[in-house]
């Protein structure tokens, strides 16, 4: 299991995507690694706004940390059509396998972080399955994201679906989008953070997103702030915590799960296979 603080080093890169290049800042750790994994970082803005420089904060935390990340541009809905932000997540996670020698990393760990739309995205990305020959996203973490548009907006907010989707879309191309109707056998492991004050994405749908994992036995972890709302991720007091909070969630499930899961079994009596409760008295 890995440990550390590491100075970052940034560049800038050009990725290129079904539709135009894509731009992508690059943080590696300023010192070698053993990581060996990277994220990709998704900003959010309704699919409509925002920018890849809103990550740069959330990726220096982890490079900081080990990990190279990566904040990437995908395309906004005023300049393409969904999917075609969906399509650009895919082209920056197959251009990081393709170069995961130059950058240092395994093919095997990369993983996905996004922010509310970026996080839709991100689950969706995770949920697609991969090419033959292809690694498959080795975990995702996603903030405050929707977790379906075949339900109520929240009060006062234009329906989800037609953000995303355009006002006539059909419940199946609602469904197609939505994270939870995409839940299989095999998801890769899942962070899902919240604020229980979010009005925009009510914790119930990030808990019913959370159950959706559950019932299919995939790895998941579900933490839901108190007090907090939309975008608190990004707060001064909070996104240092929450970042390194993501590291180890990482370390966990893609850096080093085996290593974690001996610790587990030869240090918690109640971890192991033959732990029985203890008999009535």
């Amino acid at each position: 299991m890995a440990s550390g603080i590491y100075m970052t080093d940034r560049s800038t890169i050009q990725i290129p995507g079904g539709g135009r290049a894509l731009a992508a800042d690059l943080f590696r750790p300023a010192a070698a690694s053993s990581l060996r994994t990277a994220v990709i970082l998704l900003h959010g803005g309704a699919w409509r706004f925002g920018s890849r420089a809103d990550m740069v904060p959330y990726a220096s935390a982890l490079a900081r940390l080990g990990f190279t990340a990566l904040a990437a541009e995908y395309r906004l809905l005023g300049e393409a059509a969904y999917p075609a932000q969906l399509d650009d997540v895919r082209s920056v996670i197959a251009w990081a396998q393709a170069h995961a020698a130059e950058l240092g990393i395994d093919p095997g760990k990369i993983a996905l972080e996004g922010f509310s739309a970026g996080g839709h995205l991100a689950l969706l990305a995770a949920a697609t399955p991969h090419e033959p020959g292809a690694n498959p996203v080795a975990a995702v973490v996603s903030f405050f994201a929707p977790a379906h548009f075949d339900g109520p907006s929240p009060p006062g907010m234009p329906p989800r679906a037609a953000m995303l989707l355009g006002p006539d879309a059909t419940e199946a191309e609602m469904r197609a989008a939505s994270p939870l109707h995409q839940v299989r056998a095999g998801f890769p492991p899942t962070f899902l953070l919240g604020g229980m004050a979010d009005v925009l994405v009510p914790p119930a749908a990030t808990l019913a997103l959370f159950e959706a994992l559950v019932g299919v036995a995939a790895p998941v972890d579900l933490h839901l702030f108190h007090g907090h709302t939309h975008e608190f991720a990004a707060l001064p007091s909070m996104l240092e915590p929450v970042q390194a909070e993501v590291a180890l969630f990482l370390k966990r499930s893609v850096v080093d799960p085996a290593g974690y899961a001996r610790e587990n079994l030869r240090l918690n009596p109640f971890a192991r296979p033959d732990w029985r409760p203890p008999p009535a008295p």
